[in-house]
């Protein structure tokens, strides 16, 4: 494989069976010296082919394409030529969203809004955050499919069952929320709260795409509600995530946390702060470090802290931030920690 100077424009493959769409994608890209278009796929099949032969840092996916669709050349991309994805989809559509978070369980990095016309209000701001989405994901090294993790038999129950349990992640973590959900019964004990970091407009997507596999109650939380058993929570664009003291949910617009809004470190710190050591933080795949400094509090206050181990991880930058910090019970992949809080928390706990 051609291996880029620091100087040279990544090189892009773009695939889209609509020829105006692909004339639109590559003019959002022609202004950029960082970036270089070397290829345009008209469908999924061509996309396998040409992602082969080119060698590009970087594919660009349609989700929707004839005979072989975006989610299904994602699949045949990782298995055969592994390679940073970036599928694009309409915010608009439900349905398309789920598929586009299939193509993410699947191995894609990251899901963008799909730019629908340069005289469109938001055209400037979809531009510039594919751009950056595909420069940023361009240093992702990626591998073929990880395996299946083996179960957590043997692990050790939780040594106090959690009353409340937050996880957060980032890039690659969809996917093992995914995983963490469905191994999980309609009688768990415990609330879940959820910081995800997702594109503008996909979050509605992703609450959907996750109810599907899932026996859990999955919504988007709402300031005020009452924390339940056997729900999740998710924490609604825009808004940071906490616990109140009477165990309702709070939404707040307090200024980003190293520019997350809603924060991984806000929700770790809330539950702190509210149930010290009857909370569980997990941490999953991202990049950066967001949630560190709130995990660093829950671990002080006697609550517990899992993190997605490297093996699973698309990006092992938050969980290895944590883990470093010596802040970390145990290190198990998504389908270890499902499993753990399911043999923990599958029967009604006393609060």
């Amino acid at each position: 494989m051609r291996k880029e100077a620091k100087s040279d424009p990544l090189r892009i493959l773009i695939a889209d069976d609509s020829p105006t769409a692909r004339t639109l994608l590559c003019a959002i890209f022609e202004g950029d010296p960082r970036v270089a278009v070397v290829g345009q796929a008209r469908d999924g099949l061509e996309a396998v082919a040409l992602t082969a032969r080119l060698r590009p840092s970087v594919v660009i996916l349609d989700i929707h394409m004839p005979g072989c669709s975006g989610l299904e050349a994602t699949r045949r991309i990782m298995e055969q030529a592994p390679t940073p994805i970036v599928i694009i989809s309409s915010t608009a559509n439900v349905h398309d969203v789920k598929i586009s978070l299939e193509a993410l369980r699947s191995g894609a990095l990251a899901i963008c809004a799909k730019p629908m016309s340069d005289t469109d209000a938001s055209f400037a701001a979809e531009r510039q955050k594919l751009i950056d989405t595909v420069v940023l994901m361009s240093d992702v090294k990626v591998v073929r499919r990880w395996r299946q993790g083996v179960g957590a038999a043997s692990l050790r129950r939780l040594s106090s069952p959690p009353r409340v349990v937050a996880i957060a992640g980032s890039t690659g973590a969809p996917g093992a929320l995914y995983s963490i959900l469905s191994e999980l019964p309609s009688d768990f004990s415990a609330p879940i709260l959820i910081v995800q970091h997702i594109g503008q407009g996909f979050m509605a997507g992703l609450g959907a795409w996750l109810s599907a596999g899932c026996k859990l109650n999955i919504k988007l939380a709402e300031a005020h509600e009452p924390l339940a058993p056997a729900t999740v929570y998710i924490a609604p664009e825009d808004c940071h995530l906490g616990v109140s003291p009477t165990l309702c949910i709070q939404l707040s617009q307090e200024p980003p946390i190293d520019c997350f809004r809603p924060a991984a470190t806000h929700l770790f710190q809330s539950v702190a702060k509210v149930l010290g050591a009857r909370a569980l933080g997990i941490i999953l795949s991202g990049m950066g470090e967001d949630g560190v400094a709130g995990l660093r509090l829950l671990h002080a206050a006697g609550g517990s802290v899992l993190a997605q181990d490297q093996a699973s991880s698309v990006i092992f930058g938050m969980p290895g931030a944590a883990i470093r910090a010596g802040i970390v019970d145990a290190v198990l992949s998504p389908q270890e920690i499902g499993a753990l809080l399911r043999d923990t928390l599958s029967v009604r706990a006393e609060p």
